[in-house]
């Protein structure tokens, strides 16, 4: 058989990534990120689009260097098409486009979340994982997506809940903005909660119909907690930094984990997948397999590195449709949103 050689491209919001899949195999996966918004405390798009001009020729250099390939050794070139920013996923889209043609090889365009619920199936060289078994429950939670999907195939994906709102991603990093915290916020949010007593405070739950969630009315009484403790004593969010971490962590962990029970007992699957931005949470990772042993789940962690976007993802996921010979054209153009 023919070594089948996958560039893949990821650009749809601050990181720029390239990653090199040889038959389903990742070789290399280069991630170049942005510390240009950390002092808007939040992604500017006009300048992540510039960074990723920046950023995209060195980083898929670096990636075809580390795979130890040629760029003639490329049989096709994955790329997120979206959703995303869009100035973002032009950079990448434009690319991609450009390489193909002057390689004549096909393009394959990846719907970014699609490549979140598939990050479970990366496997680097020398290495055999235990990969989910179809079907199964995919919980994607990042910082604009909270979802919970079926997942029938690789390519075969049912939407039967999601976020009426906010994101819960978003809510931690709103929240974590409130309190003063640097951006991105969820990370130290999961590394305070750590050390913080959860049930030191209470906040407003959401009472969301059917298997869809809602984060709003959460990141609002939280809000009012800080406001009105802060009333009567100014330094109440520095003093209780902890346990305000501890006790949002869990509040949004609760409702998670609330929903893909119900999900589970609803349609009978028990081969639990989690994947998206906040999957490296420790609390919601904690919570899965804690919760997975109650109810007789098989659950399936992805690799830490692979939670955040990174193009390694991008690539299994354009393996997968290589094999299923789904193509793109030179007119395809990127989407914001599917």
């Amino acid at each position: 058989m023919n070594d089948t050689i996958i560039l893949a491209i990821e650009s749809s919001c601050d990181d720029t990534s390239a990653a090199i899949i040889r038959n389903g195999i990742v070789l290399s996966n280069v991630i170049a990120g942005q510390k240009v918004h950390e002092e808007y405390g939040g992604v500017v798009p006009e300048l992540a689009s510039r960074s990723h001009q920046e950023n995209i020729v060195p980083v898929i250099d670096l990636a075809i260097k580390n795979a130890n390939i040629s760029k003639k050794d490329i049989s096709a070139i994955g790329f997120t098409r979206g959703p995303g920013l869009l100035g973002s996923l032009l950079i990448g889209t434009s690319f991609a486009k450009g390489f193909a043609l002057s390689l004549n090889i096909p393009l394959i365009e990846v719907n970014h979340l699609q490549a979140h619920v598939l990050a479970s199936f990366i496997e680097e060289l020398g290495e055999t994982i235990e990969k989910p078994n179809f079907p199964f429950l995919c919980l994607l939670v990042s910082g604009g997506h909270t979802q919970i999907i079926v997942v029938r195939d690789y390519l075969e994906m049912e939407i039967i809940g999601q976020t009426i709102d906010d994101a819960a991603g978003e809510a931690f990093d709103k929240s974590a903005k409130v309190l003063g915290l640097p951006y991105p916020g969820g990370p130290i949010i999961d590394k305070e909660a750590a050390k913080g007593n959860a049930s030191a405070f209470t906040l407003a739950k959401p009472q969301i119909a059917n298997l869809d969630f809602s984060f709003s009315g959460l990141k609002t009484s939280f809000l009012y907690l800080l406001r009105d403790k802060s009333k009567v004593n100014p330094n109440f969010a520095q003093e209780n930094i902890s346990d305000l971490c501890a006790t949002l962590q869990k509040s949004i962990v609760d409702i998670l984990i609330e929903k893909l029970v119900k999900a589970s007992i609803q349609t009978g699957i028990k081969e639990i997948v989690i994947g998206g931005g906040v999957s490296a949470n420790s609390g919601l990772r904690n919570a899965i397999v804690e919760t997975g042993t109650k109810q007789g789940w098989k659950t399936y962690l992805p690799k830490l590195k692979y939670t955040t976007d990174n193009a390694a993802m991008i690539g299994i996921t354009a393996h997968y449709k290589h094999l299923n010979g789904d193509y793109s054209n030179q007119s395809v153009s990127p989407l914001a949103r599917f």
